[in-house]
């Protein structure tokens, strides 16, 4: 009556992987999710950081709206900037929305 169904037959104890290839195997995991993911992630925080530490008056800047003005005013204890879009037009952003610093000049070649 076992047609389509194969017995099952137990193995020994002597074929069974040891715990030192899973050890191994979860080192080597953890080794490249750090160099591949956690590593190059922290470096573009920290210098996003610095980025925004060192932002002052007349710099010019990209948001991350794509927005490109130059500030006029850093507030230390909040975190918010103005940039001036053009003569007229001012707006109030984050710190953190600025996604980099442009050259001098930029405004003008635009």
């Amino acid at each position: 009556m076992n047609f389509f169904i194969s017995p099952a037959y137990a193995q020994d104890g002597s074929a069974a992987g040891g715990g030192m290839e899973l050890i191994f195997m979860l080192v080597m995991f953890g080794l490249i999710f750090y160099f591949l993911i956690y590593r190059p992630q922290a470096k573009r925080v920290k210098q996003h950081k610095e980025l925004i530490s060192s932002l002052s008056k007349g710099d010019e800047v990209l948001t991350q709206g794509g927005m490109v003005g130059r500030i006029t005013k850093v507030s230390d204890d909040k975190d918010f900037i103005v940039i001036a879009l053009n003569e007229d037009l001012e707006v109030t952003v984050q710190k953190a929305a600025v996604s980099s610093v442009l050259p001098k000049g930029t405004m003008k070649s635009l």
